[in-house]
């Protein structure tokens, strides 16, 4: 009886999620690219701030703000092929789907037994 009221007065519950944990290295590479996104942003920032008060750091911050937005674009992509490369190697399983089309040769084969009764009856 005690156990059933704590557990109606739990104050965590879990509950089942619809999307799957990510696996480690593209979680590792995502948050790499949050982080360097994120210190891109700070740069951009000061520069532009940098700029409006006419302060003497406003031309190097702003190249290095100009670089960090190359490697960013970089770290985002990095997500992307790591995800891309996670899957070929262990989450990809090899099946035609309902979709694809059947091969040539098949085609070729039901396309003469479909016309050959209507040959045959002309």
């Amino acid at each position: 009886m005690e156990h059933e009221a704590r557990s109606a007065r739990q104050l965590w519950v879990e509950e089942e999620r619809g999307r799957r944990r990510m696996p480690d290295p593209v979680r590792n590479a995502a948050v790499r690219a949050v982080m360097i996104t994120s210190v891109t942003l700070i740069q951009a920032v000061v520069a532009f701030l940098c700029t409006v008060a006419g302060a003497w750091p406003a031309f190097p911050v702003t190249v290095t703000a100009v670089a960090s937005t190359v490697v960013a674009t970089w770290s985002v992509l990095d997500v992307w092929i790591t995800r891309q490369v996670w899957l070929q190697r262990n989450g990809v399983v090899s099946e035609p789907s309902s979709t694809t089309r059947p091969p040539i040769r098949a085609r070729r084969g039901e396309d003469r037994t479909e016309t050959a009764p209507l040959s045959e009856a002309a």
